[in-house]
């Protein structure tokens, strides 16, 4: 039997809580030293499936420099307005929550939300989101866009496990499903 794919939510944050400034830059996270790539080319090892909503595509787009970073990966970007292919990357004008089960019951690898917020919030509702790795990076922004979103959820977690990548501390945790 085929093990189950997972969705997978690895992402950077503030000690506070933000993903971003309110202006969307990264600017603060580039300023402290981690150890090598923070243990992103292991865990991009493990995914062959990424999925984000239009916004952080086209933040990627605008403010990534070296071309898409998710070719040779499937790639499908939820949208209201855009469908179809386009070059690496599928648009999806589906509901999130059943798109992804339904990601989760093919065969592969496990799959991995890019971003936060729009998506994440009724991936989590749902208890879509399997596991959960966040790198705390040592500064506090004081405003931005949240990691976790507002809204009617509680979410149980297990710790798995915690890494220091030099001034980062990686929590890895998994979601409770009973």
């Amino acid at each position: 039997m085929t093990p189950k794919r997972k969705v997978m939510m690895f992402i950077a944050m503030s000690l506070d809580g933000y993903i971003a400034t309110k202006d969307e830059s990264l600017e603060w996270l580039f300023k402290h030293e981690g150890d090598g790539d923070n243990g992103y080319e292991a865990f991009y090892d493990t995914i062959d499936t990424v999925i984000m909503g239009r916004k952080t595509y086209e933040w990627i787009k605008t403010e990534m420099s070296g071309g898409y970073p998710y070719k040779g990966k499937e790639n499908y970007i939820f949208s209201a307005g855009l469908t179809g292919e386009k070059g690496d990357v599928i648009f999806v004008n589906e509901d999130p929550v059943s798109f992804t089960e339904q990601l989760k019951k093919q065969e592969g690898k496990d799959i991995w939300i890019v971003g936060g917020g729009e998506l994440l919030l009724p991936l989590i509702k749902e208890k879509v989101v399997d596991e959960m790795i966040i790198a705390v990076a040592p500064t506090l922004i004081g405003n931005g866009i949240p990691l976790f979103k507002e809204g009617e959820y509680e979410l149980d977690l297990e710790l798995m496990g915690t890494r220091r990548f030099d001034d980062f501390v990686e929590l890895h945790y998994r979601v409770k499903k009973e």
